[in-house]
This record gives structure tokens, sequence and C-alpha cells, in this order.
């Protein structure tokens, strides 16, 4: 990597339809100073997430993306150098550096990492992916032994870990999936009882079928007519836990959400609690200390999809609305 020029990737302009490669363009531009407080850090690995598109629509949990701007995303990155206290060079950090090389970001944004092998865990099971499954499952959905759990994208890099982990807490478990790839990889390699194709079309039919006994949990990635399909499946008292909604970020939403919701929430008393995982980072080590122990044991397999090339971020991204990914996907700089 030249030391001297600061590869960029910006958001030319807002896609009004599907996400493409000419919404972005590669520009070559200065490495910035640390001012004091802050550090500069060199990208190492960025991750690349559903919730990318979403921002390009408008303000969610963070501020918009706007255009001719650097593409905003999370990554691993060192710390060069330094013009904070608690940072010194050769630290990791996870950090909103964007899509580019190098990035100066004051301390306070800065979350510094214990150093891992590989360091792509640091973005997939001991990252967001895996607080984020572990929080939403655990605190939102609250399965208990027996419960049957139903996780849809169950082959993203949330879901597959949602999945395994209500395996662990004895839970019946069915994913939903595009493709038969996917759902047989579920089911042979990751140890979910079923798995649902949603691609086949009779998504409902074949869930009453891997459900018989109804859904307890079900952990909600892509709104839309799956989470339809599932409320009307789900038991007295059962827990949605909403993480995301896939299905309305690429391209032009469907005309409506899930249908004879508010009914079915209150003759069947369910709860539906959407959740963001910063609400539950004073928490994280407890998380932290049983997601690697799971993975120590070999109870939990962890599943990344790892692009070299900070060019190849578009295509990634674009790939990763398709469904091309399985497990976290995200470029190595």
């Amino acid at each position: 990597m030249n030391a001297s020029v600061n590869r960029q990737i910006l958001l030319v302009e807002k896609p009004g339809g599907k996400l493409g490669p000419e919404h972005f363009k590669l520009v070559n531009g200065a490495v910035p100073e640390p001012k004091d407080g802050e550090a500069l850090l060199r990208t190492r690995l960025i991750s690349l997430d559903a919730a990318n598109r979403a921002w390009m629509h408008g303000a969610t949990y963070r501020s918009a993306v706007e255009a001719n701007s650097v593409m905003a995303g999370g990554s691993i990155s060192e710390v060069m150098s330094s013009k904070a206290p608690n940072f010194a060079p050769g630290d990791l950090v996870f950090a909103d550096t964007g899509w580019q090389d190098y990035a100066a970001l004051p301390a306070k944004q800065l979350t510094k990492m214990p150093k891992v092998e590989p360091m792509s865990y640091l973005l997939s099971v001991f990252g967001i992916a895996g607080l984020t499954a572990y929080f939403g499952l655990l605190h939102v959905g609250k399965p208990r032994e027996g419960e049957t759990v139903v996780v849809s994208a169950a082959a993203g890099s949330v879901g597959s870990i949602v999945g395994q982990i209500a395996k662990i807490k004895g839970c019946r478990v069915v994913g939903i999936a595009g493709g038969k790839d996917k759902c047989n990889w579920l089911t042979s390699e990751l140890g979910f009882d079923a798995a649902v194709d949603y691609k086949d079309g009779a998504t409902f039919k074949a869930l009453r079928a891997a459900a018989p006994k109804g859904i307890d949990v079900y952990f909600d990635n892509v709104g839309g007519d799956i989470l339809e399909a599932c409320i009307a499946q789900m038991n007295n008292f059962g827990r949605i836990a909403c993480c995301g909604a896939i299905s309305q970020y690429d391209g032009v939403p469907s005309a409506h959400g899930p249908r004879g919701v508010p009914g079915l929430i209150v003759v069947k008393r369910l709860t539906m609690q959407g959740f963001i995982v910063m609400d539950y980072m004073d928490q994280s080590q407890q998380a932290l200390a049983e997601l690697q122990a799971w993975v120590k044991s070999g109870k939990l397999k962890v599943q990344e999809d790892i692009i070299s090339g900070l060019e190849n971020t578009p295509a990634a991204l674009i790939g990763l609305l398709a469904g091309e990914n399985r497990g976290k996907r995200m470029v190595r700089v």
C-alpha cells in the first residue's frame, strides 16, 4: 500500500432503484494528518452489511451517507500514529472509517480490539455480527429449551450464528435462506433441524412442514412477505426479534409490509421488538466470553466470506444484497 496516497471509494449518487457499480467511484485522496485527540488509522478489513444500503436512503441509527462522500462502513483498522492517549501504533480498533485506506478519527469514536487470530473473527463472530446474534436472540427472543426458533437470512453473517446459538440452547431450529445449496449447508454443516428455501415460492407451506408445532421465536432479518408468513404461524406468547429488513433496502420496496399483523399480535399476545446491538455494549464482555468458549469447543462454527481489494468493495456489497455470501462478508484492503 502506497503510504502517500489514500484510495477512497465515493458514493457518487444515491440509487433510486437497485444499487449498481455506476453509483461508486474510486479516487485518490491525501492521507489525513491526525489532530490532537485523534489517531491515524490504516484500514485492514471492511465490514459489509445490508445496513450499508439502508444508510443511502436516509438517517437511521446513524446519519445518512450523502452523495460524493466516502462510502460509510465499519472496519478493523490499525493505528499508524496517535495524538490521543490510550492509543498507540499497532493497536487494532473497530471504527467507522468508511471505504478508504486511511482515516483520522477522534479517539472517542474508536473501540480498541484484542489481538485475535484470525483477525477476521473481530468482524464476524466476535464482532457486530456475533454480538447482534447473541443479544437479539437471547435478550429479545428469549428462547427456552425445546422451543422452535425460526431465523430468516439464515445463511448470512447474523442468521448463521443465531441458529447455532439456538441449537446450543436446546431449541428446534429452522432457517429460511435462498437456494437449495444454502439450505443443505444449514442442515448438514451448521446443525439446523430444517431449512426452508424462500426462492421455491411456497414459503408458508414449507414453513408449516418444518415447524409443525408452530413458531415460538422468530428472528427477523428480512421483513416483508417472510415476516408475514412467520407471524401467521407464531404460537401464543411468541417473541419476534426485529433485526433488519433486507427485503426493503435495495430497489423498490414491496408495496406492503406484513398484512393482518395488528390482529394477530393481539390474539396471540405476541411481543415484537426491534433492537440495535449498540444498546447492549455494556454487556459485551460476558457475551464475548460465551462466544469464544463456544467457538473453542467447536459448538459454534465460523463461516466467513472474505474478498480481497478495496476496489472490489462496491461489487462485494452489490453481491451481498443479491445473497451471494455465506456467513460474514468483508473486504481485505
